[in-house]
Parts: structure tokens; C-alpha cells; sequence
């Protein structure tokens, strides 16, 4: 749900999230990353608690269309991440996806840094595939990280690095920041043990990327595995085959874990009914969107909402 600035809230009334008083909208907000700062609508960096201070709407329930690395040095607060509440923890580092809902509840002693950058700010200089190499970026479920106190250091030190180049503001800035993010990004990768091959231009993996990218952008309007293989120039079968050796699931499944999330989010933070949201994600009637929902979450979507 991107858009500029704020979205337009409506029918709201109050509820309890991560045990704050909060209000629940027809929209859960979105926001481009040009909402901190017009001027860099691309990458940003800055303390956590001073951006809490001058924007307080970050406090509530949004979506920030941009990658969001957290690194906490000391101090306490809790960081609401989808329907998960985390405990900020020093000498850590907290990924958050451009498509989760979240919002902060942090104390006034709060030590870390915030930052924020969008993927294309990231492929002006690498290709649109490079960033997908880091796995935990994307997909990991696992949203807290402990570094070790050395490594804590070097990442400190080269987000130093970025907020002198942020401070300079000189015309190649942007491209030494840009440097500079690509090494703490491969630092913060050292804490995932994976063989994963780069990916190369005509891979499976790449394939398998351009899926994903092509649910993120059509999961309502397309539930079936065909409508991808063909966007794709492949038969269903050889996509299958790809997503159950690189993502262990068949096509199906992974759009059907796409739709759930979404539902599911939707059931949490937002008054829309069952049958408002079943028309957003482009169910054909409630009753078939009931049915999806206790199937795959094992309950109905009014009773996830009590929940």
C-alpha cells in the first residue's frame, strides 16, 4: 500500500497493540521515506530518538516503504513488528521490511541509530539483483540480531562514515554512501551461515526473485501459479520446480503465504470488515475468503481478530 505521505484514515476507534492505546483505521498508514526528509528521499540516517521526537506519528501502526536497520547501542523501549512485539536489547541490530507494519514505544535513554534506505537507492550503482543476495534482509523471521562488541564497533563506525557524508552533502556523496552501505550490509551478513550462490543474470534464482517480485506487486488481482509462469515465459511445472529446490514450496504455496500476511494484517490493524477486506485482496465473495483463511491459519478471521 504505497503512497505519498500519510494516507487518508477514516471509521476509526480504539484498541490495544503491544499494550498501547492505539486507534484502528480503514488504511494502515504508508509512507514514502521522503516523509523524514524531502531532500533525501532515498537513504536516511539519524538517531533513533530524535526522529521519534520530531515525527510522533511513527509511534502508531504505519508502513515506511523502505528497508529500516535499527542499531541499538543501549537503553530500553519495544519495537511492534506485524503482530510481534520486540524488545530492543543493546549491542543489536533489528531488520524490518519495507511491507511490515510497525511502531515504536522507546524510552527517553534510549542510544541507537535509525536507518532507512529504498531498494532503488541501493541498485543506482549495483544491479537490481544484488540487494536479493542478502537473504536476511528480505526474508528472515528473525527480526533481532546480537552483534559481538567488535562487530558492533565496525558497524558504528561505518555509519560514522555515512553521517559525515550525510553532513558534507557533496555531489558525489550519495555515491560514497551508497559504498558504504554495501560494506555494512556484507558485515551484518556475516552473522547468517549460508551457502548461497551470487545471483547471476539467467539463474534459477533469479527466476525465482522476479516471482517474488511479480506476487509483491499483483497477489490481490492474481492467485494462480499459471498467470506467474506465463509473465515469467515459463511452464508451471519448471516454476515449481524452482520454488520447491530454492524456497522449499511449491508456487502456490508461497502466494498463498503472500495473501495470509496481508489478511492477516489487515484483521489486526485495521476496522475493516471481513468482507471489505475479502474485496481488497480481490476474493471473489467473503465466504471464499473465510474458507482460504481458516484453512491456512487454522481459524476463522473474526476469530483471529478476537485473538
Amino acid at each position: 500500500m504505497p503512497g505519498s505521505g500519510m494516507l487518508i484514515l477514516q471509521a476509526s476507534y480504539s484498541c490495544f497493540i503491544g499494550g498501547i492505546m492505539t486507534v484502528k483505521t480503514n488504511t494502515i498508514p504508508s509512507f514514502q521515506l521522503k516523509v523524514l526528509d524531502e531532500t533525501r528521499p532515498y537513504c536516511w540516517l539519524s538517531d533513533l530518538q530524535r526522529i521519534i521526537e520530531n515525527y510522533p506519528f511513527l509511534k502508531k501502526p504505519h508502513q515506511l516503504q523502505a528497508y529500516t536497520l535499527l542499531f541499538i547501542q543501549d537503553g530500553s523501549g519495544s519495537l511492534q513488528v506485524d503482530q510481534h512485539t520486540i524488545m530492543l536489547t543493546p549491542a543489536s541490530v533489528i531488520c524490518i521490511q519495507p511491507d511490515n507494519v510497525i511502531s515504536f514505544c522507546i524510552e527517553n535513554n534510549i542510544k541507537a541509530k535509525m536507518l532507512c534506505f529504498t531498494e532503488s537507492f541501493f541498485s543506482l550503482r549495483y544491479n537490481n539483483n544484488v540487494l536479493y543476495q542478502f537473504e536476511w534482509l528480505r526474508f528472515s523471521t528473525e527480526k533481532t540480531t546480537a552483534l559481538s562488541k567488535e562487530q558492533f564497533i565496525k558497524c558504528s563506525t561505518i555509519l560514522q562514515f555515512m553521517n559525515d557524508e550525510f553532513q558534507q552533502n557533496y555531489n558525489h556523496g550519495e555515491k560514497v554512501i551508497r559504498s558504504y552501505l554495501n560494506i555494512l550490509l556484507f558485515e551484518l551478513d556475516k552473522n547468517f551461515k549460508r551457502d548461497v550462490p551470487p545471483v547471476k543474470p539467467g539463474s534459477s534464482e533469479e527466476k525465482i526473485i522476479q516471482f517474488e517480485k511479480l506476487i509483491e506487486l499483483n497477489y490481490q488481482q492474481h492467485k494462480n501459479p499459471s498467470w506467474y509462469a506465463n509473465q515469467l515465459h515459463i511452464s508451471v511445472n519448471y516454476l515449481n520446480k524452482l520454488c520447491q529446490t530454492l524456497r522449499n514450496n511449491t508456487s502456490s504455496e508461497i502466494i498463498r503465504k503472500r495473501v495470509l500476511i496481508e489478511a492477516m494484517r489487515m484483521l489486526y490493524y485495521t476496522s475493516l470488515s471481513v468482507a471489505e477486506i475479502a474485496y481488497e485482496l480481490g476474493f471473489d465473495s467473503s465466504s471464499y475468503f473465510i474458507t482460504f483463511f481458516k484453512k491456512h491459519s487454522g481459524v476463522t478471521p473474526e476469530m483471529f481478530r478476537k485473538q
